[in-house]
């Protein structure tokens, strides 16, 4: 199985494909649409597009490598692309997007259909019942899930059960996430 494309290229893909269609994204909403990225590719690829995993943070799953790029702008649009910093000379360098042409194409589709939803629809969608991140968030109150990480296996497993269609009206405020999920 692929290993994956570094979590902060796919973000920088989704930010330019947003842009593209004149939206501005916030780091929460990015994330969302991050993850909904990866799964749809992991389901209908069969690999996964972002290599490392998520986390079951508070307003739902969440790529930390992708996070900490992006956390600086916290509520506000975020006007950068990642970069990367090479360990050796200390000089920052473009991440740049996989040219991986079903990598755009599913970029290109997520942020096609789910780029105007609002944040809170697009939390309310990733805490779908039984979904990845709730599965993950009630298995961790009988035992301990370090870092509450959502396996591609169970990415795969309970994709099925987030809804899509039309968009519901949503039943929380605006949310601003920084910190993980205590369970």
């Amino acid at each position: 199985m692929s290993r994956g494309y570094d979590a902060r290229a796919i973000a920088n893909l989704i930010l330019d494909e947003a842009e593209g269609r004149g939206l501005k994204l916030t780091n929460l909403k990015l994330q969302k649409l991050l993850f909904l990225c990866h799964a749809l590719f992991l389901v209908q690829r069969g690999r996964p597009l972002v290599h490392g995993s998520f986390e079951a943070w508070q307003y739902g799953p969440v790529s930390r490598e992708a996070n900490e790029s992006f956390r600086k702008f916290g509520r506000s649009i975020i006007t950068e692309r990642a970069s990367g910093k090479n360990p050796v000379t200390g000089v920052h360098r473009e991440i740049a997007p996989p040219a991986d042409l079903e990598a755009r194409a599913t970029v290109s589709r997520v942020v096609e259909f789910y780029g105007n939803w609002s944040t809170g629809q697009l939390v309310d969608l990733t805490h779908a019942t039984n979904g990845p991140w709730d599965h993950v968030v009630r298995e961790s109150a009988g035992r301990a899930n370090f870092g509450l990480r959502i396996s591609d296996r169970i990415i795969v497993e309970r994709f099925k059960y987030l809804w899509f269609g039309v968009k519901e009206i949503s039943r929380t405020a605006e949310p601003d996430e920084d910190h993980p999920l205590v369970a």
